[in-house]
C-alpha cells in the first residue's frame, strides 16, 4: 500500500523537546508540570500551537487531552503519543519524549504528503502520573477516552517511551518491543498481638506484632521470586503501635506492592502471602489481616500490532530485544479498548522521575525513526481491511 517511509527531522524533534522540557523547569532543570498547574497547561497550549502552525488540525477533548491530525481526514485513524505532566522534580523525557515524537512523526509524514498521514493522529494525555490534588490514581485521561465514542475513529495505539529502568543499558539493547505492562496489587497488612515491656517480657510468651510485620515484609522477596522470578514485590511502609524501644508492639501495619505481567502469578502471590501471614500470625500468638487496597491488572498487547513494532526494531538494530514494562502507562488503558503497543529507548542509568534522566541523541532519535516505521508499517498490516469495510457500508 505505502512504499516509502521518510526520515525524520532529527534537529527539530531535539528543538521541540528541549523548548518542551523549559516548560514548568525550575533552577535546577527539574520539571514540575503537575497535571492542571500552570506549567502543565501552558505545555499543552504550546503542543496545540505548534501543530497548528504546523498546518494541522488541534484541538482539546473534555478532560483536556490535547488531539491533532490532518484537516478534512475522516479516519480510521492510528492514535500516538503519550503524556505531558510530569511527577514533582521530574525529567524531561518521561512521556514528554513520547508526545514529542509523536508530533514529529505525525509533521514528517505531513510535509512529505505520505498517503499513511491521512489516518494518523497524535495525542498529549492527561494526568498520566496520578499526583495532582485530587487524582484518582492517575491515567485520568486515557481512561476517560476509553469511554469517547472518538475511540471508535481509531484501529490501534502506538506509544513511544524511555523504559524509566537500567534493564536496557545494562544488556546494550537500542530498541525494546515492548510485550505488555505488569500487573499492580497494593496491601495493606494489619496484625494484632499484645503490648507489653520488652524488657521483662521474655520471647517465648510474647504477642509480637511487630515481628509478624517484619517477618512478611521480609519474606516478600522470596514469595515472589519463587512464583515468578520477573515478578518484583516491595514493602514501602511499616509502622508498630506503640513505636517505643522497650515496648512489645501490640499492633503493627505494612503496606505491600506487588507487580507481575499476568494476572494468575499475581493471584499467585497474593494466595502465598495470605498463607505466609497467617502462619507468622499463628506462631506469634497474633491475628492478622491482608487487605487488598488497589488492583490494576496487567496488560499484554495486541499480537498483530506487537509483532509489526518488533518486526520494524529488529531492522533498525541488531540489539534488540522485547521487554516488560514494570511502569504504568497509559498504554495499559487503552489496551482494554484498542489493539496497542509500545517500544523503548534506553534510559541512561536507570534513572528516571529525577532531573538525572537522561537518553542519548542517538536513541531518541532511533526511537523516533522507528514509530515512524510503526506507524507505516502498522497502516500498510491493517487499513485495507479496514478501508474495504468502510466502503462496503456506506
Amino acid at each position: 500500500m505505502f512504499t516509502t517511509t521518510p526520515d525524520i527531522n532529527s534537529e527539530r524533534l531535539l528543538k521541540d523537546l528541549n523548548r518542551l522540557a523549559q516548560i514548568g523547569a525550575g533552577a535546577d532543570r527539574a520539571i514540575h508540570r503537575i497535571a492542571g498547574n500552570d506549567a502543565d497547561m501552558a505545555a499543552r497550549d504550546w503542543i496545540d500551537k505548534t501543530m497548528r502552525v504546523s498546518g494541522l488540525h488541534s484541538y482539546y477533548d473534555a478532560v483536556d487531552n490535547v488531539f491533532s491530525r490532518r484537516l478534512d481526514t475522516s479516519g480510521p485513524w492510528l492514535l500516538i503519543g503519550s503524556h505531558s505532566d510530569t511527577v514533582p522534580a521530574a525529567g524531561h523525557l518521561d512521556g514528554a519524549y513520547g508526545v514529542v515524537a509523536a508530533m514529529e512523526v505525525l509533521r514528517t509524514l505531513h510535509e512529505h504528503d505520505h498517503p499513511m498521514a491521512d489516518h494518523v493522529e497524535t495525542v498529549a494525555w492527561f494526568d498520566e502520573e496520578g499526583v495532582m490534588e485530587g487524582s484518582k490514581g492517575g491515567l485520568t485521561g486515557s481512561t476517560a477516552f476509553t469511554r469517547d465514542p472518538h475511540a471508535d475513529d481509531l484501529f490501534a495505539y502506538i506509544e513511544l517511551h524511555v523504559e524509566q529502568g537500567p534493564r536496557m543499558e545494562r544488556d546494550g539493547l537500542d530498541l525494546a518491543p515492548v510485550t505488555g505492562i505488569v500487573g499492580v496489587r497494593r496491601y495493606d497488612v494489619a496484625v494484632r498481638g499484645q503490648a507489653n515491656h520488652a524488657g521483662t517480657t521474655p520471647f517465648e510468651l510474647r504477642q509480637d506484632a511487630g515481628r509478624v510485620a517484619a517477618r512478611v515484609a521480609t519474606e516478600l522477596r522470596r514469595i515472589c521470586q519463587d512464583i515468578d522470578p520477573a515478578s518484583v514485590g516491595n514493602a514501602g511502609v511499616i509502622s508498630f503501635d506503640p513505636a517505643a524501644a522497650n515496648v512489645v508492639p501490640g499492633a503493627a501495619r505494612v503496606e505491600l506492592e506487588v507487580r507481575a505481567g499476568t494476572d494468575q502469578a499475581l493471584d499467585r502471590i497474593e494466595q502465598s502471602l495470605s498463607d505466609f501471614l497467617l502462619l507468622a500470625a499463628d506462631e506469634e500468638e497474633c491475628a492478622a489481616e491482608l487487605n487488598r487496597t488497589s488492583a490494576k491488572p496487567a496488560a499484554v498487547f495486541d499480537k498483530r500490532v506487537y509483532g509489526v513494532v518488533e518486526e520494524v526494531c529488529r531492522e533498525r538494530t541488531d540489539r534488540c530485544e522485547p521487554l516488560l514494562s514494570y511502569a504504568g502507562h497509559d498504554a495499559s488503558v487503552i489496551s482494554t479498548r484498542l489493539p496497542t503497543a509500545m517500544l523503548f529507548v534506553p534510559s541512561t542509568g536507570g534513572f528516571s522521575h529525577s532531573n538525572r534522566e537522561h537518553t542519548s541523541d542517538e536513541h531518541l532519535i532511533l526511537g523516533t525513526q522507528a514509530l515512524l516505521d510503526a506507524v507505516i508499517r502498522t497502516g500498510e498490516t491493517l487499513l485495507p481491511t479496514l478501508l474495504t469495510k468502510h466502503l462496503t457500508t456506506v
